[in-house]
């Protein structure tokens, strides 16, 4: 164990959730690392680093123009604020402070007024705007965000994500017409996806990417648009943006972070079936537990495993279960949003394969009582 877990009397994590909030997101890799290091030591006119930056990511996405902010939901309030306020001066400082008279309402499909660890409706709230939700839980059409649509409409939230209601959804793509229709912009929440360029190109006028969770640099997030809509989230750092400001070293070290992304070979799918296969044969081995390959339910190419426990035979909760891996001598972490139906995945990204036979190890002693792994 080394020193800083002596320090401050931490615990030792085994990420199995994958790229999550409450465990620091990733690791970055040492590039990404050195860059942070040039920029905690070194003095810069922020406003130059931004756009210069900025402009240099844009290149590299064939995007119009970008901008870094702390994380991705601080670039969800800023891109509603940067719609509602555009470039008004009085209202860019008077966000809360007055009535808007100008348009403040967003829409956006039911089923994606989600909580991610925070209500969307809360970062849409701190923006300046009023959430609208379109459709229902299980469904959204185009034709029912477009009825949704009115002169106070400042915008459509587009949220592309697991957390998301995934099936009788409209796609981006469709939001896109709708807003170009009505000639409004379109906002794509996309914090974990691994795709940079797609929802631009797909229409999208400002897109929402953490810089921690694919991209795997510091905390930070990263905001890809039309030129426009981008001046306009700058104009924020004047406004509440200002709250939520992102350091020197995390500018350099998420521009890092994207050069290095956009040039590695990414993990296939396959490839994390083939790392979790051997786990997976050691947990069917378990009595009253099976798993299997799953896949990623927003359409990535990312492979999981998943893990059933038949609780009438194992005799005890699957929540319960999860609580205890939680709370052991090693802290296991899993993505337990199925947990309530006897369900939780593993996801691999952030694992070694030592580390998925310590957590094989970790689930049959948590039965056998043998002890710690």
């Amino acid at each position: 164990m080394s020193s800083i877990y002596e320090k401050y009397d931490l615990k030792q994590v085994i990420n199995a959730s994958g790229r999550m909030t409450i465990l620091g997101v990733s690791t970055p890799r040492q590039d990404v690392v050195d860059a942070v290091e040039y920029g905690l030591n070194h003095f810069f006119e922020v406003k130059d680093l931004v756009n210069k930056t900025g402009a240099y990511i844009a290149g590299l996405l064939n995007a119009e123009d970008a901008v870094i902010v702390s994380c991705a939901s601080a670039g969800i309030a800023q891109s509603v604020a940067a719609v509602i306020v555009k470039d008004d001066a009085n209202l860019l400082v008077n966000l809360h402070a007055t009535q808007l008279t100008v348009p403040d309402e967003i829409v956006l499909p039911k089923g994606h007024n989600v909580n991610f660890g925070a209500p969307v409706g809360t970062m849409v709230a701190l923006g300046g705007g009023k959430v609208v939700e379109a459709g229902y839980a299980n469904e959204c059409s185009a034709a029912q965000l477009e009825t949704c649509i009115t002169p106070r409409t400042a915008a459509i939230l587009y949220i592309k994500s697991h957390h998301s209601v995934q099936k009788s959804i409209l796609s981006v793509e469709q939001a896109a017409v709708v807003a170009r229709k009505h000639n409004l912009p379109l906002i794509v929440d996309a914090a974990a996806e691994e795709d940079l360029s797609c929802y631009y190109q797909m229409g999208a006028d400002l897109v929402i990417y953490s810089g921690a969770k694919a991209i795997e640099g510091p905390t930070s997030g990263l905001v890809v648009g039309r030129k426009q809509a981008v001046e306009w989230v700058k104009l924020q750092s004047a406004g509440i943006g200002r709250a939520m400001k992102v350091g020197k070293e995390g500018i350099l070290g998420l521009t890092q972070a994207i050069e290095s992304y956009l040039a590695l070979e990414k993990t296939t799918g396959q490839q994390m079936v083939e790392k979790m296969t051997p786990f997976i044969d050691n947990l069917n081995t378990l009595n009253g537990i099976s798993a299997r390959v799953v896949w990623d339910s927003a359409g990535r190419d990312i492979a999981r495993t998943e893990i059933s426990f038949d609780e009438s035979i194992v005799g005890r909760r699957t929540t319960d279960i999860v609580e205890s891996l939680k709370t052991g001598d090693i802290a296991i972490y899993f993505r337990g949003y199925r947990a309530n139906e006897g369900k939780i995945e593993v996801d691999v990204r952030s694992v070694t394969a030592p580390q998925l036979e310590t957590i094989y190890l970790c689930i049959k002693n948590l039965f056998t009582g043998e002890g710690n792994a």
